[in-house]
């Protein structure tokens, strides 16, 4: 049975863009990239915002020759998966694997999670907050950067999920890697 995945990159007063947009700080580096490429591997749909869309599609068509293995990895996990991207604004996608849904229907994702039988991920803060206050987020994963940004994009929208603590992790560079379930009553 899939789970439903949130997975952020954040500062570490909890913002995933700076307030001009800019996420430079967040590059991963092998260790936090092969940590992400493992908990990715089994997502076999990533739900979509139009802005993390907008910054993720780089990946359909970045040329993989001469590139670190884990960012390989990575490339191979986007490619394989279908995409959703859900906006008002966005017409048309020309990335393969990937459609347009101009609204987000929690039941729907209620039922396409344990039918689907691999994860699906839930990216971006504002399309996540739906989820998260509806309850079917399953599994929050945060890589925490040592910086301050004093202020931008939130990593987490204003909703209420009781978590559990199920693993952390330390890496190079000071990044620390949180991995929280749901609780369940």
């Amino acid at each position: 049975m899939g789970r439903l995945i949130y997975s952020a990159l954040a500062s570490l007063d909890g913002c995933i863009a700076d307030r001009d947009g800019g996420f430079d700080w967040a590059l991963p580096g092998d260790d936090v990239h092969a940590a992400v490429n493992a908990r990715m591997h089994g997502v076999g749909v990533f739900l979509l915002g139009r802005r993390t869309y907008e910054v993720m599609r780089a990946w359909d068509a970045i040329d993989l020759d001469g590139l670190p293995e884990v960012v390989v990895g990575f490339a191979r996990i986007w490619r394989s998966a279908d995409k959703v991207v859900y906006s008002r604004t966005l017409h048309h996608v020309d990335a393969p694997r990937t459609r347009v849904e101009r609204h987000f229907d929690v039941d729907e994702v209620r039922r396409l999670v344990p039918s689907l039988g691999r994860d699906v991920a839930i990216g971006g803060p504002d399309l996540a907050g739906a989820a998260f206050r509806a309850g079917i987020v399953d599994e929050v994963l945060l890589h925490v950067f040592p910086v301050l940004v004093g202020g931008g994009t939130p990593a987490f929208p204003e909703a209420r999920l009781d978590l559990a603590l199920a693993e952390t992790r330390t890496y190079d560079r000071g990044v620390v890697g949180l991995a929280y379930r749901r609780v369940t009553t």
